[in-house]
């Protein structure tokens, strides 16, 4: 069954005006809307990362943070509310303009206002598949004046450059302050187990393991020593026995023996020659040089004694010759049991300080190890330090990673929204579907016989004639007025009432974001 467009077309001449009337209404809210909302300027300005100056093989900055993570730490902190709040204060962002009333909100939607005017984009850096392409950052704000729209964006690029040069400074200089800390931490450490190795050397300086082969020496010595004073005494004793037993025999003078030289004064004599001959090989200051002249001077203090009191008895009676002989024995074998007991005395100190001595050579081992293990530490502090002073200057003449601008925001010549001819187009276009919808629907409803072929299929009978329904004249003027007051109505009410509540109640495009869910 083939269409019939002259009837379609007759019914919608039929409907026109409801179509008249939604094309005029929707071309006055675009062509209104298109006139009345306010232009959006947009401004832009480029940034650059730019790498170190110096290189790291010369002198490394402290500051190793990626770029691109440097930038996202920054847009988080030039984004935070308290920046933004004092930021759109300053520049009186929301203020009145030329055709435009001050904005009213409260905080919490005017930094959601400028989050999302403002843009911040990065692209290049390092990627893991194929080269590394420079870092770019564009920096962008929307605003209703293109004044505006470029102080802003110069705001926020001042604002970046001022966060990048504080942070990798701030981080420069905590670098430099905590090496700063651990060095004077490990000073004193240092110092004090300094202090304790040296009181506990000290305190035990008889027993230390340096001093260990000196002391087995002189052990040795002093046991020899003890030996030959042994021999001694074994000897005067016998010659003290013998000469009393010949004394006995002979009952007289006859058994007192030849007195040519004492025993002291021959002991004297081989001492002196001993000193003689170890001077010879030894230097003056080896341990048995001291030791025999100290031994020398002990017997020379006996012969001088003896010589003294040789013939005197203890009441200073003349005694003879016997009783004189016994009497240098009996003092030599005093002195050498004096000998003796000093002798002994040294071995047993000497004993005891060369038991204590491994143990001392543990201890004394485990506090050097400490120190040496702390000095370590100080050395690597001494070199980090070093590392951050070489940082901070880096980071303090802006030698090391740093942002540049490449081009800075200049004031746009042409608002980048709303596209006027677009609107009042998608108006006029919108307007006319709504008007054949309507038409479409109202002719879909309508129930009724509309022309013979609907009697024909309806009632089965085929009509001679069809007359047409002939409206009067006044009903032709009064729907003709009718037509007429609603469309003017659009022309004229429509604007008016847009205005109205874009002066009076609520920017357009402000009651469009929020529509919108935007704002």
């Amino acid at each position: 069954m083939s269409m019939d467009f002259k009837y379609y077309f007759s019914l919608f001449l039929r409907r026109v005006h409801w179509f008249l009337l939604f094309l005029v209404i929707g071309s006055t809210i675009g062509l209104t809307l298109a006139k009345v909302l306010p232009p959006v300027y947009r401004a832009q300005a480029r940034l650059l990362v730019e790498s170190e100056q110096i290189p790291d093989s010369l002198a490394a900055s402290t500051v190793q943070t990626e770029a691109t993570e440097q930038l996202e730490i920054i847009q988080q902190r030039i984004l935070t509310r308290d920046t933004l709040i004092e930021m759109a204060n300053r520049l009186n962002i929301y203020g009145a303009t030329e055709g435009r009333p001050a904005q009213r909100m409260d905080a919490t939607k005017m930094v959601d206002d400028m989050r999302d005017r403002i843009e911040i984009v990065t692209t290049g850096g390092s990627t893991p598949r194929g080269p590394a392409r420079a870092t770019l950052v564009a920096v962008s704000f929307e605003a209703p004046t293109a004044a505006m729209a470029a102080t802003v964006t110069n705001e926020l690029v001042t604002l970046i450059l001022r966060e990048d040069v504080s942070m990798r400074t701030g981080v420069a200089r905590q670098t430099l302050s905590f090496f700063e800390q651990e060095l004077s931490r490990l000073d004193k450490e240092l110092a004090d187990r300094g202090t304790v190795i040296l009181n506990f050397k000290e305190a035990n300086q008889q027993s230390l393991p340096d001093s260990l082969d000196f002391r087995r020496s002189q052990q040795a010595a002093n046991q020899e020593r003890l030996t030959d004073l042994e021999r001694q005494e074994a000897a005067l004793r016998d010659a003290r026995a013998r000469a009393v037993r010949l004394y006995e025999a002979f009952g007289g003078e006859g058994g007192v023996l030849p007195r040519d030289q004492t025993k002291e004064q021959q002991q004297l004599q081989g001492l002196q020659d001993e000193l003689a001959a170890q001077l010879s090989i030894l230097s003056p200051e080896n341990p048995k040089i001291t030791l025999l002249k100290a031994r020398i001077k002990a017997v020379e203090a006996i012969v001088e004694a003896q010589q003294a009191r040789s013939g005197l008895s203890q009441e200073g009676v003349p005694q003879s010759a016997y009783e004189t002989q016994l009497a240098e024995i009996d003092g030599q074998l005093e002195y050498i049991t004096a000998q003796q007991t000093r002798v002994q005395a040294t071995l047993d100190n000497l004993r005891q300080s060369i038991e204590a001595t491994p143990g001392n050579a543990i201890t004394l081992d485990t506090l050097e190890r400490d120190y040496a293990n702390v000095r370590k530490q100080y050395d690597l502090a001494v070199a980090n330090k070093a590392r951050a002073e070489t940082g901070d200057i880096i980071e303090s003449l802006r030698q090391g990673q740093r942002i540049s601008i490449v081009e800075q925001a200049v004031t746009p010549t042409e608002p980048q929204s709303p596209n006027r001819p677009v609107v009042a187009a998608g108006g006029i276009a919108g307007g006319m579907m709504l008007g054949l919808g309507l038409v479409f629907l109202l002719t879909v409803l309508e129930r009724g016989v509309r022309r013979p072929a609907d009697i024909t299929a309806k009632l089965g009978i085929t009509p001679f004639v069809t007359l047409p329904y002939f409206r009067t004249k006044e009903e032709i003027a009064r729907r003709r007025a009718i037509i007429i007051a609603i469309l003017v109505a659009g022309l004229v009410v429509i604007p008016i009432g847009l205005w109205a509540v874009n002066s009076f109640i609520m920017p357009l495009d402000q009651m469009i974001a929020r529509l919108t869910g935007r704002g």
